[in-house]
């Protein structure tokens, strides 16, 4: 900088009125490298003295500011450092300003930088580097003052490294992630800017990596110190010269927190190039799954994980509730999300398991009622798993993990087997025992509901306006979850009853049996049979009159019409009108294309109809919806052999319309093996019959999805009967803890409020069943210290257990300290926070008394 500038600046300062009580300005040039030693003899100001320290000077100077001189303004130039204590000028400096003219201290003031000795050697020693305003920038965009040799390194690093944190995790996680591509700019500009090795003092002092220079090997070690810190030693044997037990904690808090953070892909990328590079897949394969189940490191772990537990429920070596632990355990990890829906399918598969043990001695029925009511509390559950398993077998099959295909893909065979071979067989010949002499005398099971009661035993007894939603081909189990669903997310009174189908159970009988009738009655036509309502066909476009002809106030809409419209145009469509019947039609016109999406298909309707009961409770202004069906549905995925299919050549000139799982006939027709059904069809002097059991008919189409027959998932119709409740009325004010939807709570149940261990477990206990209104909840358990800093990892709870039984709600959690200094005399508090935010955190007080803790230490010794 020109002496002339230097002159214009300090006669700029010296012009500047004065702070109140102060009566002149005096002003230390700091200049420790004497760069203006020659300059400053001739110097001089127009409105200040100017007084040189020479080093022996200091009494002089001191007599001279403090008792000679007390009106002139004075320029005192320091051109040598002073140590605070020995300075003699000390308190005149702290009621003085500083001037600094130099490029080195013009750049420490500008980064914050404190100007001692030893750091002004240091910004010397990184001159290139600070020559670029851009990275002075970055350094002086950080918080908080430089003060010392470790903290000017970290800055430079941090700038290197791209990081907003200062912090020893941050760079070495943004080293790790550039790698040892020598075109990285990170390594690059180590190297450049002479910073290498105080990177990698940081690196060995933090991870206790002692290897070569070699950013891959580094990765090696901080990945498997982290693994260490959460699996037996015995899993990692014969690799202990890359990774570090000493320095586990550091390296398990750096991927932990990466894990966890939006930046968890990119550690993907490298902890599978890791894991392919030390075959750790085949390592863990050797090492049982209590082995490898608490850890969440590596996402290799839960390929493993799953690859063994398939194989163990397909060897039989699992039982069911060790399946559901490990699947539990595994909700929380890391990864989970990139193995969902294989996790998904493994429960689903250990309900069955749990199903078959429970129910192995099933199925000795006598009596029609008491099956049927067994199977709408208990037995449809199978039905249930079996979907559910299929929806997330399906999701797998279009992510294709080639590690897990196969595998899975044996365990949808088991499932068949399970599903089809055991349940279904068993199911429907006890059933078929049960029912065939009420079906044969007169169509109907004794003692049980009939859709073709539907109209005026259910529509009609409700009080006010009602919506009826009839969804083909939705069957019992779809339409439990539903209520479920609409139970935990509504407001509302929810019940599910259940009614028997009219046969044959395809969309013409079933939809016309749903309609106000006196008589229903069938007629061929073209070969086919035609329901006719009171001598009127029952097709979509006739359903609007006949129920009009009962009730004038009524009117039929499609789903998809609806829908579709605006608000208004809804809100038109229904105006005036008591009885609205909607028809929804996503299930059965999904087999049409393709069989298998039967069971997605059921999941989208499911959707689409609470979305339909919400516009209806919302726009439409809509208190009472019935929802139910025209049949059920029987399917299953493995295509069926030429033994569960029977030949209709002994009555084939008999058939007037045919099915998979029926067929009506002629007067004469009196085929074998076939059971008789009487139904409205006789009156037209035609005959019913339907398959025993699960038997298919041969004839074209498709044979994993039908329905027309009599087994229990196509008879069983399911009605819902929801009542919504405003918040306003008086049946919800009284009521209001039963209707409104809480999270289900968690607390801590261990009794130990001491840790002494880096690791350590706790107990919590989920207060609630998920259960009526009360819902599940995720949340967060955390330690922090009295100022909120975080001082171990955060554990995920998922609260969703339904058990009634409190043992079955308790939920255990490891947790570890972060490396750093504990004080055992100061509180700590364990939070409890959920994952939305809502609640207020539970805080408890505990105590850290750890043996051996880690100082704080410098990184770069």
């Amino acid at each position: 900088m020109a002496i002339e500038d230097i002159k214009n600046e300090l006669e700029q300062r010296f012009a500047e009125p004065l702070d109140e009580c102060y009566k002149r300005r005096i002003i230390f040039w700091n200049d420790e490298d004497g760069e203006f030693l020659e300059e400053i003899q001739d110097f001089s100001l127009s409105n200040a003295k100017v007084l040189i320290l020479t080093g022996s000077n200091n009494f002089l100077a001191k007599k001279l500011l403090s008792s000679d001189d007390l009106e002139s303004n004075y320029l005192v130039y320091h051109p040598f450092y002073v140590d605070p204590e020995e300075d003699w000028l000390l308190d005149i400096k702290l009621y003085s300003e500083s001037y600094r003219a130099d490029l080195v201290s013009r750049r420490m003031q500008e980064m914050h930088i404190l100007n001692t000795p030893e750091l002004r050697n240091e910004v010397k020693h990184y001159k290139e580097f600070f020559n670029a305003a851009k990275r002075r920038d970055l350094i002086k965009n950080f918080d908080g003052t430089i003060d010392s040799k470790q903290s000017l390194y970290m800055s430079i690093l941090s700038a290197i490294c791209g990081v907003k944190e200062k912090s020893p995790e941050s760079i070495i996680q943004a080293t790790m992630m550039a790698g040892e591509d020598l075109t990285n700019s990170i390594k690059r500009d180590l190297l450049k800017y002479s910073i290498n090795d105080p990177f990698w003092s940081l690196v060995s002092n933090t991870t206790g990596y002692q290897g070569e220079k070699n950013v891959d090997d580094l990765t090696v070690h901080v990945l498997l110190s982290a693994l260490s810190r959460t699996l037996s030693s015995d899993v990692l044997s014969g690799l202990e010269n890359k990774y570090s037990d000493l320095h586990s904690g550091f390296c398990y808090d750096l991927v932990f927190n990466w894990i966890h953070s939006q930046d968890k892909g990119s550690f993907k990328h490298i902890a599978d190039s890791v894991s392919e590079g030390l075959c750790l897949s085949n390592r863990f394969q050797k090492f049982s799954i209590d082995d490898l189940v608490n850890t969440d490191i590596l996402p290799i772990l839960d390929e493993v994980i799953v690859s063994k537990v398939i194989a163990g429920i397909l060897n039989q070596s699992l039982n069911a509730q060790f399946i559901k632990e490990v699947v539990e355990k595994r909700k929380t990890s890391a990864w989970y999300e990139e193995y969902a829906y294989f996790y998904e399918g493994i429960y689903q598969v250990a309900l069955m398991k749990e199903f078959y043990e429970s129910h192995v001695h099933s199925f000795h029925h006598v009596n029609a009622k008491e099956m049927w009511d067994t199977y709408t509390k208990d037995y449809f559950y199978m039905d249930t798993y079996y979907r559910e398993f299929h929806n997330a077998f399906r999701t797998c099959l279009e992510t294709l993990n080639t590690n897990l295909d196969d595998l899975f893909k044996e365990l949808a065979e088991y499932v068949e087997k399970e599903y089809k071979n055991w349940y279904l067989e068993k199911l429907a010949s006890n059933w078929n025992t049960v029912i065939e002499n009420d079906l044969k005398a007169t169509g109907q099971i004794a003692h049980i509901p009939q859709q073709t009661d539907f109209y005026q035993d259910i529509v009609k007894k409700v009080d006010g306006k009602v919506f009826v939603i009839i969804s083909d081909a939705m069957r019992y189990d779809v339409a439990y979850s539903l209520a479920q669903q609409l139970k935990t997310e509504t407001t509302a009174n929810v019940n599910i009853t259940t009614q028997q189908g009219i046969f044959p159970t395809i969309t013409k009988f079933g939809m016309a049996a749903l309609l106000p009738h006196h008589a229903l009655e069938v007629v061929v036509n073209n070969g086919s049979t035609k329901v006719l309502v009171d001598g009127h066909s029952s097709e979509m476009s006739d359903r609007d009159d006949i129920l009009k002809a009962f009730s004038e106030n009524s009117g039929a809409l499609k789903f998809k019409d609806m829908i579709s419209m605006k608000r208004n145009e809804r809100r038109a469509a229904i105006k005036g009108k008591d009885i609205v019947y909607i028809y929804h039609d996503t299930i059965d016109a999904s087999s049409h294309n393709d069989e298998t999406s039967v069971f997605e298909a059921c999941s989208k309707a499911i959707t689409e109809i609470k979305n339909l009961v919400s516009v209806i409770c919302g726009e439409l202004n809509g208190l009472n919806v019935l929802i139910t069906s025209d049949h059920g549905f029987l399917y299953t995925y493995e295509a069926l052999r030429e033994d569960d299919k029977m030949e209709r050549k002994d009555f084939k000139q008999n058939v007037i319309e045919q099915g998979r799982r029926y067929v009506i006939t002629d007067k004469d027709a009196n085929p074998d093996f076939l059971m008789s059904v009487k139904g409205i069809y006789n009156e037209a002097d035609l005959l019913g019959f339907a398959p025993r059991e699960n038997i298919r008919i041969k004839c074209a189409g498709g044979t994993r999805f039908v329905h027309g027959g009599t087994s229990l998932q196509e008879m069983c119709v399911p009605i819902i009967q929801y009542k919504y409740l405003r918040t306003g009325y008086k049946s919800y004010r009284l009521n209001k803890d039963k209707y409104d939807m809480k999270p289900v709570t968690v607390s801590l149940l261990s009794s130990n409020r001491k840790i002494s261990n880096m690791i350590f477990n706790l107990s919590f206990y989920q207060k609630e069943p998920v259960k009526d209104n009360f819902v599940a909840c995720t949340y967060y358990a955390y330690l922090t210290d009295s100022i909120g800093n975080v001082v171990s990892d955060k554990q995920k709870i998922i609260a969703d257990k339904t058990s009634t039984i409190s043992k079955d709600r308790e939920i255990k959690c490891t947790f570890n300290l972060k490396s750093q200094k504990f004080d055992s005399k100061e509180i700590y508090y364990l939070n409890i926070v959920d994952e939305d935010g809502v609640q207020v955190p539970v805080k408890e007080e505990m105590q850290i008394d750890i043996a051996m803790s880690f100082d704080e230490f410098n990184f770069f010794d």
